[in-house]
C-alpha cells in the first residue's frame, strides 16, 4: 500500500471517525453540563437576554473603539487567515473535488493561480502570527503546546498542498499522500484542541451575552 493509498483509504475513513464523534463528544459535553439555577431577578430594561446573546456573537468580531489601536495589527492578520485558508480549503478545485467524493456536493472553483496565491498569502500570515506570539512577553507567557501545536497542523497541509502542486520534493503522488495525511492529522486533533473554537466560539459569546443583558450590563 503506497501513502497516497493509505491516505485515501484508511486514514481518511479513521480521521473522518475521529474527527465527528470528538466533535460530538465536545458539544454533548457541554450541552449536559450541570448548571446552576439563576434565581436573580432580571435586570434588563431594553432588549430581551437571548437577543442580548445573539448581538454579542456578531459585535465582538471587532474589538472595541478604545483598544482597536493595540489590536489592528493582530486581528487584520487573523482575518486574512481566516478568511484565506476558507477561500482555500473551499474553492479549490481539488478540494471540491473531494468534497464532492465525500458528500456528492459540488459548486464553482476558483482559478488556480488565484488559490495559490490566496494560500501563499494564507501561510505568510500565519507565520507572521507566530512571530508574534513568540515575541510578544504576554503572549509568549500564556502560549502552550495546544497553541503551536494547532499552528503547525495548520500549517502542514498548506506547506504540503504547496509542494504538491509544484512537484517540489517529491513524486506528485508521494506529495499527494503526504498533503492529505497532513489534513487528516488535522482532522483528528481537532476536537481536542483550540481548534474546536471554530465550533464554540458562537455558542460561547452567545452565552455570555446572554447573561450579561439578564444582568443589565451593555454589551
Amino acid at each position: 500500500m503506497t501513502v497516497l493509498d493509505f491516505a485515501r483509504g484508511p486514514g481518511l475513513q479513521w480521521s473522518l471517525v475521529i474527527f465527528l464523534v470528538g466533535v460530538l463528544w465536545r458539544l454533548m459535553g457541554i450541552f449536559f453540563l450541570k448548571h446552576k439555577r439563576d434565581l436573580n431577578e432580571p435586570r434588563h430594561g431594553g432588549i430581551a437576554p437571548w437577543l442580548g446573546g445573539l448581538k454579542v456573537v456578531f459585535t465582538r468580531m471587532w474589538p472595541r473603539k478604545d483598544f482597536r489601536a493595540r489590536t489592528a495589527y493582530s486581528e487584520t492578520l487573523s482575518y486574512v487567515f481566516h478568511f484565506g485558508l476558507a477561500i482555500v480549503v473551499f474553492f479549490g478545485a481539488f478540494h471540491i473535488t473531494f468534497i464532492k467524493s465525500l458528500f456528492g456536493v459540488s459548486w464553482g472553483n476558483l482559478p488556480n493561480s488565484v488559490i495559490y496565491f490566496t494560500a501563499v498569502i494564507t501561510l505568510a500570515t500565519m507565520v507572521a502570527l507566530l512571530v508574534r506570539r513568540l515575541t510578544h512577553p504576554v503572549l509568549r507567557v500564556l502560549s502552550n503546546f495546544d497553541d503551536y501545536f494547532s499552528w503547525a497542523v495548520v500549517a502542514a497541509p498548506l506547506v504540503t498542498g504547496l509542494m504538491a502542486t509544484a512537484h517540489l520534493g517529491g513524486p506528485y503522488e508521494t506529495l499527494l499522500g503526504v498533503h492529505i495525511l497532513s489534513f487528516e492529522v488535522l482532522l483528528v486533533w481537532f476536537p481536542f484542541g483550540k481548534l474546536m473554537h471554530a465550533f464554540l466560539f458562537a455558542p460561547s459569546r452567545a452565552a455570555a451575552g446572554y447573561v450579561f443583558t439578564r444582568k443589565g450590563a451593555s454589551t
